[in-house]
């Protein structure tokens, strides 16, 4: 047997822990840094924590709160030429998934010669990067610990960069910082960390033992606290293990890709602007029932993790009534989406090729196709 397993140097883990990225950057010989998030962030006090830290332990800060979801290739590259201009020395974001991605390529882009353009794909990246410092904001997206940034390009294409040099020194996960999510948003984004692990489990390419390990973990954590998160939004622990599951979700698809599901709910982002956890929850029951005569046996192991009594082949339909529970949308056409748009759309999917590769069963664009008419 051989792999590679790579992720994020250092993880601090602790309710209110935010306030410490001051003394973090300064360990990492900050004077001034970039401080990239999103403008709801900032006006609900989530990154005040991390800024008052920073103002205490004497470092500048440049804030950037411009991101916008499914980060455009114009903002990144904007904040990138500020942040040459402002002569920082490190980055910092208190944010979702585009404020730290967009933050990943900051800390490159600020110190590589090598433009964006020659970037994206896996193992492009030839430079280093400025000191990074990334705290979540949702337990979802799994990006403090991956080396994966994924850009908007032009109106609705999406492109990844994938190197080791976008993993972090530190990641910090701050429970606080989630307790303000409403219930939307923390199940849309919980099942989005249940996928990154379900994928992962099932990768085709890069399967491996740690990553295992870390995904049945991080579904055990994520399928027994979504719903206490969800209609108690105050429940700390809750809130804690769904972020520590997010976390190893993160870690274990870092390593052993991200697959169909992912493929398919790219294009609800990039053409109907619907949030990426909900894009993958959409599809999810879908491609699941699609993979299941060449995953069922890896289904089965997983199965009964997330759902207790349950089988692999019942899996689609235990998502689909999870969904249903926790007040989701459940269709395409609750987001827009009609019959029409389905051909365009598959067109789009099938480019995801850095995806598409890891699917457990070859997806076609007539499978494609055959998932979204499902989904609708």
């Amino acid at each position: 047997m051989s792999f590679v397993f790579q992720t994020t140097r250092s993880v601090l883990c602790e309710p209110g822990s935010s306030a410490r990225i001051g003394a973090l950057a300064a360990g990492l010989g900050c004077r001034k840094v970039a401080f990239i998030t999103d403008r709801t962030v900032l006006d609900l006090g989530l990154a005040t924590p991390a800024l008052d830290g920073l103002k205490a332990a004497g470092i500048e800060v440049w804030l950037c709160a411009e991101v916008q979801p499914d980060p455009p290739e114009s903002i990144l590259l904007a904040a990138v030429e500020e942040a040459k201009r402002q002569g920082v020395d490190g980055v910092v974001s208190v944010g979702g998934g585009s404020s730290m991605d967009t933050a990943k390529l900051v800390a490159v882009l600020t110190r590589a010669e090598q433009p964006l353009s020659e970037m994206y794909g896996v193992g492009l990246v030839t430079g280093d990067r400025l000191p990074l410092i990334l705290a979540p904001t949702t337990a979802g997206t799994g990006s403090e610990v991956t080396p994966i940034s994924i850009i908007t390009i032009g109106e609705n294409d999406k492109k990844g960069v994938v190197s080791p040099q976008l993993l972090p020194d530190w990641a910090v996960l701050d429970a606080e910082l989630t307790m303000g999510l409403p219930r939307a948003v923390t199940a849309a984004t919980g099942i989005d960390a249940m996928v990154h692990a379900i994928e992962a489990y099932t990768t085709k390419l890069k399967k491996n033992p740690v990553s295992d390990c870390l995904a049945r973990e991080a579904l055990r954590l994520l399928a027994g606290n979504i719903r206490t998160a969800c209609f108690e939004p105050g429940n700390v622990e809750a809130r804690s293990n769904m972020l520590l599951g997010s976390m190893l979700a993160g870690m274990a698809f870092a390593n052993a890709p991200c697959a169909a599901v992912h493929a398919l709910a790219y294009p609800l982002g990039g053409f109907f602007h619907v949030p990426h956890g909900l894009s993958n929850a959409l599809v999810l029951p879908f491609v699941l029932d699609y993979n299941m005569p060449v995953a069922e046996a890896l289904y089965d192991e997983i199965a009964p993790i997330i759902f207790p009594g349950t089988r692999g082949a019942g899996l689609p339909e235990a998502f689909v009534a999870l969904r249903e529970e926790l007040g989701m949308p459940t269709t395409l056409r609750e987001v827009g989406i009609s019959h029409n748009h389905l051909p365009m759309m598959v067109e789009n999917a099938m480019t995801q090729t850095r995806l598409l590769v890891n699917n457990p069963r070859e997806m076609t664009p007539e499978a494609a196709l055959e998932v979204y008419e499902k989904a609708l």
